[in-house]
């Protein structure tokens, strides 16, 4: 972990990320990638220790209301949050300041600012957005080592239910050979609907590979999966976009059970979701509903 001055911290979009890195080590991160241009190690944590000072000035700064988001990038719950707190303070200035929130995390150390999202989502809109790739708690501290299992992350969102905020389901990236099965797809869409999230995101049944994260995840199938780079190797080459061949009836299965329990699964519709500042009082109706 280091610590650095940054130059800004919301983009374009409104999305933040307070911190540089991660240290979750799961075998298939897309953030490792070269693409991202990373000067130091990925479990090397920078710090923006600048980013409530910037947040602010730019939340001052602006003439709207708008959502923030934060987490698309780097968990804002790894370890080092609970020791520094920027994530809380940055949560703090968005409450403070009535903007919205929409924050993706795999990490059940979310609920240490349980008090800050229904404060958010009281007086303007907070959705927080977790992960879940795999049903199988075993398979899943292989694929997701160092962050709660995913059952945890159901009992996350059963809190958070229970607190009247509105949750989204990332189910991505779905390992072809590994969880790309009914069983898995079924596990997970059960705690979702147990959980009554509001909508699950799915890009497909697969994953990307590109310079940087495609050696870590083959570095990761050697040691867990004897022979299974191979089998990538033989059927992907060096493909960027990794597609199951169980991609068809698996969406189809997701889609249809999506509909029938009234989850949304739009991506469209999801993204609009998280980036629309709504009306005070038609956000009440709605949250009542």
């Amino acid at each position: 972990m280091h610590f650095a001055d940054a130059k800004g911290i919301l983009s374009a979009q409104n999305g933040m990320n307070v911190y540089r890195g991660c240290t979750h080590g799961c075998i298939y991160c897309d953030s490792r990638s070269r693409c991202y241009q990373f000067t130091h190690d990925f479990e090397d944590i920078e710090v923006k220790q600048n980013a409530p000072e910037l947040l602010e000035k730019a939340l001052r700064s602006k003439r709207k209301k708008c959502m923030i988001g934060t987490g698309a990038m780097c968990d804002p719950y790894m370890h080092c949050e609970m020791q520094i707190g920027l994530t809380r303070k940055c949560l703090e200035l968005i409450d403070e300041y009535g903007f919205g929130l929409a924050i993706q995390t795999k990490s059940d150390r979310i609920l240490r600012d349980l008090d800050l999202l229904k404060s958010i989502n009281r007086n303007s809109k907070c959705v927080v957005q977790m992960t879940m790739t795999t049903y199988d708690e075993e398979l899943c501290k292989i694929l997701e080592p160092k962050v709660c299992t995913t059952r945890r992350r159901f009992e996350v969102l059963e809190i958070l239910r229970e607190n009247g905020i509105p949750t989204v389901v990332w189910l991505s990236p779905l390992l072809p050979f590994i969880n790309d099965t009914e069983e898995n797809i079924r596990g997970i869409l059960d705690y979702c609907v147990r959980a009554k999230v509001y909508g699950i995101l799915c890009f497909g049944i697969g994953l990307t590979l590109r310079q940087g994260n495609r050696e870590y995840f083959y570095e990761a199938l050697d040691r867990h999966f004897p022979g299974m780079k191979e089998r990538y190797h033989s059927k992907y080459g060096y493909a960027y976009e990794v597609t199951s061949e169980h991609n068809a009836r698996l969406m189809q299965l997701f889609r249809a059970e999506c509909a029938r329990h009234g989850i949304v699964s739009d991506v469209g519709a999801l993204f609009s979701y998280f980036h629309e500042f709504p009306v005070l009082e038609e956000y009440e109706q709605l949250s009542l509903f």
